[in-house]
């Protein structure tokens, strides 16, 4: 997949907001909120809007390179700013359930429209639940089931919560994602 200077130049507003959307997520994830919840749940989901409303806009393919984009920036910075393990397994986790969701959104993105985000966002959740929490958490301590159910549950919400924001952009995607010259 090539980039060019043209890609990056249209693609700038969704791919600094993919990076900002995982570093956060990758930080925040290291504290709990209470023994089934952390404070990742609720900014991970923003990244599916980030790729829903970049597919929207401009297709597929580009919503890819957003979530390749944003995949090593975010993991390398990641790096620096969360253990070892977080970062590797939400970079694994992140890219599967990206590719799954941009694949699902396509699926169902000639329906109504809420569904394609609605239901790339929550199938692309469960895997991004069960390979993060498994590869970051097993064999530790912490309680990582538990905190997997309470973390998918939050996806759900914010799935359903973020609809608005990506409703209020569908007549605002030129902003978004500006025409090629």
């Amino acid at each position: 997949m090539s980039l060019n200077l043209s890609d990056l130049a249209r693609l700038w507003r969704p791919v600094v907001a993919m990076m900002l959307v995982i570093v956060a997520s990758n930080f925040l994830v290291q504290y709990p909120i209470n023994e089934w919840l952390t404070w990742g749940a609720f900014t991970f989901p923003v990244a599916y809007l980030v790729t829903d409303l970049t597919n929207r806009a401009v297709g597929p393919q580009a919503a890819r390179r957003v979530a390749w984009m944003g995949f090593a920036i975010a993991v390398l910075v990641s790096l620096l700013l969360a253990p070892w393990r977080i970062a590797v397994a939400s970079g694994v986790a992140f890219i599967v359930s990206q590719l799954l969701d941009v694949a699902v959104f396509n699926r169902w993105r000639a329906q109504s429209w809420w569904k394609a985000p609605f239901v790339g966002s929550s199938v692309a959740s469960v895997i991004d639940t069960l390979l993060f929490f498994s590869l970051a958490f097993a064999g530790t301590e912490l309680d990582w089931a538990a905190l997997a159910a309470g973390d998918l549950g939050v996806k759900w919400l914010m799935a359903v919560l973020l609809l608005l924001p990506y409703k209020a952009m569908l007549p605002r995607l030129h902003r978004w994602v500006p025409a090629a010259r």
